[in-house]
């Protein structure tokens, strides 16, 4: 994993030290907006779906982040960005009464370091069409790869636990993964140094563990007694509010009565969304490209003079 974090940083710093080559205009700035998740805690009526179609809006939360941006060709521009987000979710919210019976709930801070290219399909630089090109707008789609670090947490005789140390389900995870944000957004630049914009992003993991969830549960005898807690919260729940009892019957480590032990969905990785609101200042500059080849021609101690021709009779 080590390695994998190296190659990101290595990423990163290619990216923004490309500009020695190719910069036109940098920026640097920040964001603020909202996270969530898509995993097996929480959801709707039925059981995991795919994107936003299991996703509890209730259970939106914060996020917020730095960047820093070069365009680096006059549609493409190179981003690195450190984004802080709390994904949340629990099962009292679904309409599925399995899962309502599954009684598990948590809470995660995580950081995201990512770095994504990105393409502008439209722009139009002077909005308003008064010459005077002060308010510009562009639309841009992205893609790149980033890293993030993971603690899910629970909340538990009044404290937030947090799950990753307890192997709730016999199985070691790591707090730290990989991400493939896919971004889509737009951006108004004012005055060419202030830039105000939007952006959709939606990161890919390669793990299900981002809600402390994916296969069954382990063996409570192998855990601490906090363990064994939060991993079958179904004897938490009162039996009278469950028409069908089978639903608190078929939870809990059980080799003989519950040989399928399902507790989650391996088959599906966890991803989450952002959605934010951006502000950054835009440095104008010129790459030692474009220095050397057209700065002669528009440096005032560059230009040539003009010979002035008489006319001979």
């Amino acid at each position: 994993m080590v390695g994998k974090l190296r190659l990101i940083t290595i990423a990163i710093l290619a990216l923004i030290s490309f500009n020695s080559y190719s910069q036109y205009l940098f920026e640097y700035g920040g964001s603020v907006g909202i996270a969530n998740y898509l995993g097996e805690i929480g959801g709707k009526e039925k059981t995991r779906r795919d994107f936003v179609a299991d996703m509890k809006m209730s259970k939106t939360r914060q996020s917020a982040s730095g960047f820093l941006r070069y365009k680096f060709h006059p549609h493409f521009y190179a981003k690195a960005e450190l984004m802080y987000m709390r994904i949340s979710g629990d099962d009292k919210l679904s309409t599925n009464p399995a899962r309502n019976a599954r009684n598990l709930s948590f809470t995660n801070d995580m950081f995201d370091l990512c770095a994504t290219g990105q393409f502008v399909f439209y722009e139009n630089t002077d909005l308003g069409s008064d010459y005077r090109f002060r308010l510009a707008f562009r639309a841009y789609v992205g893609g790149g790869i980033g890293g993030f670090y993971s603690n899910p947490k629970a909340k538990y005789n009044g404290s937030m636990v947090a799950l990753r140390p307890l192997e709730t389900e016999g199985v070691t995870y790591k707090a730290i993964g990989l991400t493939v944000p896919a971004t889509i957004g737009f951006h108004f630049t004012y005055r060419k140094k202030h830039r105000f914009g939007w952006e959709l992003n939606w990161r890919t993991t390669f793990t299900d563990y981002l809600d402390d969830v994916s296969q069954g549960w382990g063996d409570p005898s192998k855990m601490t007694a906090t363990g064994a807690a939060l991993s079958n919260r179904t004897t938490e729940l009162d039996p009278d509010q469950f028409e069908d009892l089978g639903y608190l019957n078929n939870f809990g480590y059980d080799p003989v009565h519950n040989p399928t032990n399902k507790r989650g969905d391996p088959t599906h990785n966890d991803s989450y969304l952002t959605m934010n609101f951006s502000y950054s200042y835009v440095i104008r500059g010129k790459s030692s490209f474009y220095r050397s080849r057209y700065g002669s021609f528009f440096n005032k101690r560059g230009r040539s003079k003009i010979r002035k021709i008489r006319a001979k009779f």
